[in-house]
């Protein structure tokens, strides 16, 4: 084969492809031709070399990532020579921005490239100490602005940073920060025991250690590192007055033995890590040392050290880092932060244990970089799925390694799957209470990304994952419930619904106050919101059949007066055509008055509720072909709706029963068209809470509701953006004072309202959780076992109100609100006179003396 010419022959008589037009007889030059051979080539575009700012950049940014087609890189010989380059080029000025700029942007931006950032200032200070200088000194104002700011994850990383680059300064480095912050976190644990932000200073200094070390373990920073985390544990180990509060596995029924997780903070895991550390001698195995210091040949000058090497290079001084006193204080972060893990400490290892420092850095890492990166859920996944570049070889078994071939390994390998610790950080984070940093659909798709970027690797992962969490479904915090429901839901939507719903056929008998059976139709309610009844039906076995009935295929509900077997049938269907007809105000005010009257000559105690009925299940008829075909008729008549429900608190809650009613088959419409009744003001919010929780009650099973408790939690969801919304306005100082004081007189009002909300809900459920809400009290069909399950809902729900209603306190409260003081006002600038042209000439003339300012120009002249 290597024998045959394959050059292509365009003339006519060869198989070049044919006739190609008048100038087909002239031949192509190829490597026969003199040119060819002398390198005279023609046509061609001269190379150019990639200026040094840019090489600068795509290595710090592409730091320790895939070659994505490329030949792999030496880290340490790509930020050695990096370094150097930049020492080189130092005198220009646009290297000298790249370098300082994008390294410190890769350090607030991309947390897991921050040993290897640093790695590349210390190779620049090998060759030139002013280079590492200025990183050091735009560092050092970005952390002294963060401080002063309060945004504690950006101090965290920038420390991080300047740990790493130990080996640059003289004395301690940033142990002395470190020391200083403990001190403020002293203060403010000593100032209130439910204070959050002491914690975090506190987990900043833990987390800064390791780092330190790795950079510089002499022995003195050892001792004084000793010494630091003897202080430490003193508000490390302390527990918080909030952490049952946060637990994602609450002790239900007082059972605290069967957790599928213990409880542990992160700041407390973290402490004991570092201890534990001490005692092997600190090998930080995880965190990647890339950088060693530059040696060479002696050279001409004698800088040699005598033996071959390099001169030590130049160490810096440490910058000066002023902690704020008093330190700036969030009011809105209330509650610790738990650490949560799907993974960790099973019988076998696909996950840092938690005993084992890599466990607290890796994660801490990961969810940095998921949170920081929201905006780019593709590069999100990209780093997650390329998570064992990060961290020192060997740290990670290989990707794709099946989690049974991990029980084979032995001798000391590795079996921590990438895949693994990503997917656990992803869910920490969902499962992250109070709330999550970012909306939950940020999560669900950097998810869907990374499994579509790996799915031979990942979806193992998850099934385990949601395997884990269905188990224990019972167990885990209602309000996490419903966030793996929704997430489990959109999640199979994005992979054509496919789940191997046959391992929980067995639970298709249990009642449906039942924690897992109540699970799978919240979740197959969720996928039909996001398809359709048909082709759900379809994805699922024969047993799950039953769960989807084929009525839920219908788009139009029935209209349930269309049989003459109701009251009132011939009167709904005349008011039904009117309304299609736009009839009148006159017309229709007759059909429900006649409603009314005969209600009432049947003795029904209030004959407007009745009437309410009718009206509103006729404009939902009317209106149900669309969600907007209904809000047009919401909005068309809502003054007569607002009319009814203000006449009678009875008929405000008919109108919320027939919605959900009418859409029974389809909760999610029922939820909207609810919504945006509140957005009318037709109903109240007090309405849809005394609605679900007292006339739909149910003996405590409504509790067990998918759709009761998306109506409370956006109903109450709702009236709390209100508030907030009320509060950032009266915090505006673009506004007149004025104006802040009206809104200051109308906050009390909102936050009473929200409180009220807050009240009656956990009036309500713990009712249920102690058993002596009214209807509790007749025995059930289920027995005790039916009232023992029905109760542990009142417990989680009562748990979570709770918690939310301590959130609101301290971000809306008086305490946390102050009183609204006036601005003081800004002097106006005082402007200066224009100077006067004649007193200018007097003045010129006073100066050059007696002979008068011509004669001065003269002179000149």
């Amino acid at each position: 084969m290597a024998d045959v010419d394959r050059r292509r022959d365009d003339r006519n008589g060869g198989g070049g492809g044919g006739f190609r037009g008048p100038r087909n007889d002239r031949r192509k030059r190829g490597r026969d031709d003199d040119e060819y051979e002398h390198g005279n080539f023609r046509n061609q575009r001269a190379r150019q070399e990639i200026p040094p700012g840019t090489r600068i950049r795509r290595v710090l940014v592409e730091a320790a990532e895939d070659a994505q087609g490329r030949e792999p890189v030496d880290i340490k010989g790509a930020l050695s020579n990096v370094g150097k380059l930049a020492a080189d080029n130092w005198g220009d000025e646009y290297v000298r921005e790249v370098f300082v700029t994008v390294a410190l942007k890769v350090v607030a931006e991309q947390p897991l490239k921050i040993p290897f950032i640093a790695a590349a200032v210390l190779y620049a200070n090998e060759y030139k100490s002013e280079a590492a200088a200025e990183v050091v000194a735009a560092a050092t104002l970005q952390i002294q602005e963060a401080l002063q700011e309060g945004a504690w994850r950006t101090v965290k990383l920038l420390l991080r940073f300047i740990a790493c680059l130990s080996p640059l300064f003289e004395e301690d480095g940033v142990v002395p920060v470190l020391n200083e912050l403990f001190d403020r976190a002293v203060d403010l644990q000593t100032a209130s025991s439910e204070d959050a932000i002491g914690i975090e200073l506190v987990k900043i200094i833990l987390l800064t250690i390791p780092y330190l070390i790795a950079a510089n373990d002499s022995d003195a920073i050892k001792e004084q590192v000793a010494e630091l985390l003897e202080k430490t544990e003193i508000v490390a180990t302390a527990p918080h007055s909030l952490d049952a509060l946060v637990n994602p596995y609450p002790a239900i029924g007082g059972d605290d033995d069967n957790r599928p997780m213990a409880f542990g903070s992160v700041i407390s895991l973290v402490q004991r890590q570092l201890q534990e550390e001490t005692n092997k001698g600190w090998p930080l195995s995880c965190i990647p040392r890339a950088f060693e210091p530059v040696k060479r040949e002696a050279e001409a000058n004698g800088d040699t050290n005598g033996n071959g090497e390099h001169a030590p290079s130049q160490k810096h001084t440490f910058p000066v880092i002023e902690v704020p006193s008093p330190i700036y204080a969030n009011s809105g972060e209330v509650f610790p932060e738990v650490f949560f893990s799907l993974y960790a400490d099973q019988d076998v290892e696909s996950v840092p244990p938690t005993t084992h420092i890599a466990c607290s850095l890796i994660r801490d890492a990961v969810v940095d970089t998921v949170n920081i990166l929201d905006f780019n859920r593709n590069a999100t996944s990209k780093y997650l799925n390329e998570l064992d570049n990060f961290w020192t070889p060997g740290t990670f078994t290989r990707r794709e390694t099946g989690f049974d071939r991990l029980k084979e390994y032995t001798g000391g390998v590795s079996t921590w799957k990438p895949e693994d610790v990503g997917i656990d950080a992803l869910f920490s984070q969902i499962f992250k209470l109070p709330a999550p940093q970012h909306r939950l659909i940020c999560y669900h798709s950097v998810i869907t990304e990374v499994c579509k970027l790996a799915p031979q690797a990942i979806a193992p992962s998850l099934g385990r994952a949601i395997r884990f969490i269905y188990r224990s479904i019972d167990q885990l915090d209602l309000e996490l419930q419903y966030r793996f429901m929704d997430w489990f839901a959109h999640h199979l939507s994005n992979f054509e619904f496919r789940w191997k719903w046959q391992e929980w056929t067995a639970d298709i008998p249990l009642p449906d106050i039942h924690p897992r059976r109540a699970f799978i139709n919240g979740a197959l309610d969720k996928e039909i919101r996001l398809s359709f009844a048909k082709r759900i039906r379809e994805t699922l076995p024969d047993p799950f059949q039953v769960l989807v009935p084929a009525s839920k295929e219908k788009d139009v509900p029935d209209f349930k007066y269309a049989s003459d077997n109701l009251p009132y049938a011939t009167e709904a269907r005349a008011l039904l055509k009117l309304l299609k007809e736009k009839a009148s105000e006159e017309q229709i005010q007759a059909i429900l008055d006649d409603i009314s009257d005969q209600a009432s000559s049947h003795g029904v105690p209030d004959p407007l509720v009745s009437s309410t009925d009718v009206y509103m299940t006729c404009i939902l008829n009317v209106g149900s072909k669309s969600m907007s075909h209904v809000i047009s008729n919401i909005d068309r008549l809502k003054d007569k709706l607002s009319a009814l429900a203000t006449q009678s608190e009875a008929a405000r809650r008919q109108i919320i029963s027939s919605v959900v009613d009418f859409w029974s088959l389809h909760p999610g419409n029922a939820a909207n068209i609810v919504d945006k009744l509140l957005n009318y003001t037709i109903i109240t919010p007090m309405s849809v809470i005394e609605w679900a929780l007292h006339e739909r009650m149910d003996r405590g099973r409504a509790l067990a509701s998918a759709q009761m408790y998306e109506l409370v939690s956006h109903t109450v969801a709702k009236v709390s953006a209100r508030v907030r919304q009320v509060l950032q306005q009266r915090a505006n100082t673009s506004l007149p004072f004025d104006q802040r004081q009206v809104i200051d007189a109308v906050l009390p009002r909102e936050r009473q309202t929200l409180r009220d909300l807050y009240a009656t809900i956990e009036d309500a459920v713990a009712s249920v959780a102690n058993g002596s809400q009214d209807e509790m009290m007749e025995r059930y069909e289920g027995g005790e076992e039916e009232r023992a399950i029905i109760m542990q809902w009142g417990e989680r729900w009562v748990r979570v109100w709770r918690r939310k209603a301590a959130v609101e306190e301290a971000v809306v409260g008086e305490a946390a609100v102050g009183e609204l003081v006036e601005p003081e006002p800004i002097p106006e600038p005082v402007e200066e006179p224009a100077a006067d042209m004649n007193d200018a000439l007097d003045a010129f003339e006073a100066e050059a003396g007696t002979g008068g300012a011509m004669d001065v120009i003269d002179e000149v002249s």
